[in-house]
């Protein structure tokens, strides 16, 4: 039987250094383009943890051993899926308003991880730096060039926001999963809890709790996430620019 890490014990390089195709040998009947596309496709209607390169391969309608060809390991397909998704759009061109600029890097970035949920469940630390996803991150450096900060700054800055949009989403699809698993979504949750509800506010022990349970309207929005998003968004980009002052 053919296992997913099998390979992994021998150190390669990384596989934006390995030519796609080899000088000999016959022509390959897949590219990477075409594993990855698989494998989203399988992450997209079942999650990460469904991908493995024998589904991927049940899905090119190939034997598992035919996609050692192509990577080593299932890390390199994760690496090749996350490179797909960030190409599925090119990246904005700086304009010179750097607020604006990254306002449009946070907004994108959101709208492609909430796209592809399994995005999420990828760890940020170890990004995958391939062509798509290099493009990407370079333009939202780009985005505060204008400061002229030091590249520790430049680092933190971009850092921060893109820390809240990744937090932000895992919250926001946490809540879609939840509600999918349960069938009780926000509105009906909000009901359900409304005696409940009521006696911690009665109890005088909550003040500032409960002035927001009383007070405020964005839990009950049905675009409560976009509301929170652009919210939290212009707060860090505010302080931000308090910052590099």
């Amino acid at each position: 039987m053919v296992d997913d890490a099998a390979p992994a014990a021998e150190a390669r390089p990384p596989i934006w250094l390995r030519p796609e195709r080899g000088a000999r040998g016959p022509r390959p009947a897949y590219s990477r383009a075409d594993l990855a596309a698989a494998a989203i496709r399988v992450a997209d209607a079942e999650g990460l943890e469904a991908v493995s390169l024998r589904r991927v391969a049940s899905e090119l309608g190939s034997g598992t051993t035919t996609l050692y060809r192509y990577i080593a390991t299932k890390d390199e397909l994760f690496d090749l899926m996350v490179d797909a998704a960030f190409g599925e759009h090119e990246p904005p061109a700086p304009t010179g308003d750097w607020q604006a600029d990254l306002r449009v890097v946070a907004c994108e970035y959101r709208a492609l991880v909430v796209r592809h949920p399994w995005l999420a469940a990828l760890p940020a630390a170890r990004p995958a730096l391939g062509p798509n996803s290099l493009a990407w991150l370079d333009a939202a450096y780009a985005t505060v060039d204008v400061l002229d900060l030091a590249a520790d700054e430049v680092l933190a800055q971009v850092g921060t926001v893109l820390t809240f949009v990744r937090g932000h989403v895992l919250d926001e699809l946490a809540e879609q999963e939840t509600a999918r698993r349960s069938g009780v979504d926000m509105p009906k949750w909000l009901a359900v809890q409304a005696q409940y509800g009521e006696s911690i506010i009665g109890s005088g022990n909550y003040p500032h709790l409960s002035r927001i349970m009383v007070e405020a309207e964005a839990p009950h929005a049905d675009d409560r996430y976009e509301r929170a998003f652009r919210r939290g968004l212009d707060h860090i980009l505010t302080g931000l620019a308090h910052s590099g002052r």
